[in-house]
């Protein structure tokens, strides 16, 4: 069983690593870490900017600026419900 997954582990890499050969590939590998990482909440899909004032952090959200740290544009201890520095976070699971 384990050379099964051995081997399945090292058809992904062969299969990942031709097609970042070329500049296509490494595109589309960039796109869909990218993708993944907004989906997951580790990545803004947009970062804060100069002049940002959001009502709600449900505003924030629909832009893809949340979260907000401390000292960026938009950020407001009002939206920072934890005071933490970080406003608007991610939902978590209850």
């Amino acid at each position: 069983m384990n050379w099964l997954v051995g081997a399945g582990v090292f058809g992904a890499a062969i299969g990942v690593g031709s097609v970042a050969t070329t500049s296509e590939g490494r595109d589309i590998i960039a796109a869909t870490a990218r993708d993944a990482s907004i989906a997951a909440g580790i990545m803004r899909e947009r970062a804060p900017q100069d002049g940002d004032y959001w009502r709600r952090c449900d505003d924030a959200r629909a832009a893809g600026t949340a979260p907000i740290y401390r000292g960026e544009p938009g950020y407001r201890e009002r939206l920072d419900a934890d005071y933490d520095g970080i406003a608007c976070e991610p939902y978590r699971g209850r």
